[in-house]
């Protein structure tokens, strides 16, 4: 899925209507859950980790609350209580269900879930029968793909936890995007303006737009690859406490971390856990599965640094053809996810979307081989804590 320039807005194409936008969203959501097991929807590996069953539910929950609920006076709810199991962190939309005990929830039954999309799907339809575009719509198709992202991810950890090490869909192997590409990229200081300023679908947190200056900076043309971070692991990376930050220290020497999350050594070398199963390690590969703690300490011990994100930003309007900017892994920035300028979040529960989570947490820039096709743009800000590592994750290395 590599993408060379800067992806479309919609979730759809241009020429779909809202409806046929929706219907392509939701049913390319049950695609993904082709290649499980029935006993696959149901496990949550650890809290971060929600069950597939959980995110069929939620973004259906998400267009009952805040699409069916307000504008159909006649709608009656599947059953009341979903909309406690299914909201996630929405405060001012009800009481929620602890999320690390999602897991534990064996009913609904995985048929029944797919019962209230139905549901839900019938009614949202029929709505749609007499809407042409519609703001909170739109941003409920395009939360379901962030859903969608996240159930692949989530699955990931769900099956590599089991010791059978599963496959998920062996037709995978061989997705990722090499690069032939080498050398920086280098960007004059300037002032520049970033943020989202266009017609088409954007989330608050990407606005307002805004000017920046920035020095002169290089950034790599492509994405550390698995051979040049073996090299960090065999230089005694996990081992040197002068590369990292101090948290990123402690969490190596608590959970005595020694590579990235999905590798293992054995007689035979590295190998990898991915989509297709335990696979020997590609050495040429896009580096993944990496927390911000290590991005860091990688980008030091290489002798430069991660982009911030609008140096990103900047590089990917004025550059689009650098390498794997899209498509391949979510890049670390050591951008502090927080507001930009004159950022103000909407009223109401859908205030809660972005806005409330702009603490401690890092933003990531680009997308990945789980995003979903016409996600991505390069204005999106994507944001995860600092020691995130079952994302598909890497690393592009900046420097003055």
């Amino acid at each position: 899925m590599a993408v060379s320039s800067i992806p479309i807005r919609s979730p759809g194409t241009i020429q779909q209507s809202l409806s046929d936008q929706y219907k392509s969203v939701r049913s390319y959501t049950e695609k993904l859950c082709e290649p499980l097991e029935v006993e696959d929807y149901v496990v949550s590996s650890m809290p971060d980790v929600s069950p597939t069953k959980w995110h069929l539910a939620h973004t259906s929950w998400f267009f009952e609350t805040f699409i069916l609920r307000e504008r159909d006076p006649n709608y009656v709810p599947l059953n009341p209580r979903y909309a406690y199991l299914f909201n996630s962190y929405y405060v001012q939309a009800g009481e929620r269900h602890c999320r690390a005990q999602r897991g534990l929830v064996t009913r609904p039954t995985v048929e029944q879930v797919f019962e209230y999309r139905r549901y839900v799907d019938e009614h949202m339809l029929k709505l749609l029968e007499n809407v042409e575009q519609d703001d909170a719509i739109t941003l409920g198709l395009h939360h379901e793909q962030q859903h969608q992202e996240l159930l692949l991810t989530d699955i990931k950890h769900v099956l590599w936890t089991n010791p059978l090490r599963p496959a998920y869909d062996s037709s995978r192997a061989g997705q990722t995007h090499r690069s032939n590409s080498d050398g920086w990229t280098e960007i004059a200081e300037n002032v520049h303006r970033i943020g989202f300023d266009d017609d088409g679908f954007s989330f608050d947190n990407e606005r307002p737009a805004h000017r920046v200056f920035l020095e002169r900076f290089r950034i790599a043309n492509r994405l550390v690859t698995n051979r040049e971070y073996l090299a960090f692991i065999e230089d005694g990376g996990y081992r040197t406490a002068v590369h990292w930050l101090a948290a990123g220290w402690a969490v190596v020497q608590t959970e005595s971390r020694s590579a990235p999350i999905y590798w293992e050594h054995d007689d035979d070398g590295w190998k990898e856990f991915t989509f297709a199963g335990m696979t020997p390690l590609d050495l040429d590969a896009p580096l993944c599965h990496v927390s911000y703690y290590e991005a860091d300490a990688y980008a030091r011990w290489a002798g430069h640094r991660l982009p911030t994100e609008p140096e990103w930003e900047v590089a990917a309007r004025m550059h689009p053809d650098l390498d794997q900017l899209f498509g391949d892994r979510w890049q670390w920035t050591q951008s502090a996810y927080v507001a930009y300028p004159g950022y103000s979040p909407p009223t109401g529960a859908i205030g809660e979307y972005n806005g409330k989570w702009m603490s401690d947490q890092w933003v990531l820039r680009g997308s990945s081989i789980a995003t979903p096709p016409g996600h991505a743009r390069a204005t999106y800000r994507n944001f995860f804590p600092s020691d995130t590592r079952w994302q598909f994750t890497g690393i592009r290395l900046a420097s003055q």
